[in-house]
């Protein structure tokens, strides 16, 4: 079963004329997605990989109805595409760009709260599922997709774009399949990340468990294993966090910009302490998600 989108999601590409949105547009519709309408200012008329694009999400909405947008623009005008979409309606936003100023994600996401909308990104690749509807790159070109993952019961959620597919392949290499798989974006400022998924993925009755990817920054996985306490989330979570050297290395960045370390703060070994105490599975290796998961499933 899948979380946010399903194969009858009809999706629409702001900035669709940009080289990357050109490329993933073609991926989604050979996946099967429904990309019903693009949009660039100026570009009205054209039509990319036979998607008709439109000037404003106003025009594209009332022609075609879109209910996602995935949003591939510069990072000064994402604010502008993202609340241009949320005021007209659209209620699952995927921002591919990254770096983005806070300021303007922070005002996104308020916006989108107000509106009772979801937003994966900024810096996200996007999210899968598996057989069934790709929105974003995750996974690149389509035969790369339907090679890496497969229908299953394990739900995905990665700060890593890439490892979100790297992690699907070896899943999907023993047999294992996938619910639905997110790039929840490596900013500082994110939309849904892993306070938000897991909850969805607890109520999801065929998602049977949940891996993660996690880096060293910020205080999420913490939090996420005081709401796993608190809330009782009885779904198995295993759990792999990289980049255990940047703990020696405090106050520098490597990657992602949220993947900085202050002191103890964000620390891979406090993440890993804390997986720990709350019942967590933690994956020494990646390969050892799978013995893991085999044990659980």
């Amino acid at each position: 079963m899948a979380i946010l989108a399903d194969q009858n999601t009809r999706i629409m590409v702001q900035g669709i004329t940009g080289r990357e949105a050109v490329s993933f547009t073609k991926d989604m519709i050979e996946y099967g997605s429904q990309v019903v309408a693009g949009v660039t200012p100026g570009k009205g008329g054209q039509d990319v990989h036979g998607v008709p694009v439109y000037d404003t999400v106003f025009q594209a909405v009332k022609k075609h109805g879109p209910e996602a947008s995935v949003i591939s623009v510069p990072p000064a005008m994402v604010k502008g595409a993202a609340l241009e979409a949320l005021f007209n309606g659209i209620r699952l936003v995927v921002i591919v760009a990254e770096r983005v100023p806070r300021k303007d994600t922070v005002e996104i996401l308020e916006v989108a709260r107000s509106k009772g909308a979801v937003v994966i990104g900024p810096n996200t690749l996007g999210m899968i599922n598996p057989h069934t509807v790709k929105i974003g790159m995750a996974g690149g070109p389509v035969e790369n997709v339907k090679e890496a993952y497969m229908p299953g019961p394990v739900a995905i959620a990665s700060r890593s774009g890439g490892m979100t597919t790297e992690i699907a392949n070896l899943l999907t290499a023993h047999g294992i399949g996938q619910s639905t798989c997110i790039s929840v974006g490596g900013d500082p400022v994110v939309g849904s990340n892993f306070l938000d998924l897991v909850p969805l993925f607890e109520r999801d009755p065929e998602t049977r468990a949940i891996v993660l990817f996690c880096e060293p920054g910020g205080v999420i996985e913490e939090q996420l294993c005081e709401l796993v306490l608190s809330e009782g989330i009885r779904t198995p979570i295993v759990a792999f966090v990289a980049g255990r050297f940047v703990d020696e290395m405090p106050g520098v960045r490597f990657g992602h910009a949220a993947t900085i370390v202050e002191g103890e703060k964000g620390s891979a070994a406090g993440k890993v302490a804390k997986f720990k105490a709350a019942g967590i599975h933690v994956a020494e290796e990646l390969g050892d998600i799978v013995s893991i998961l085999k044990g659980v499933l």
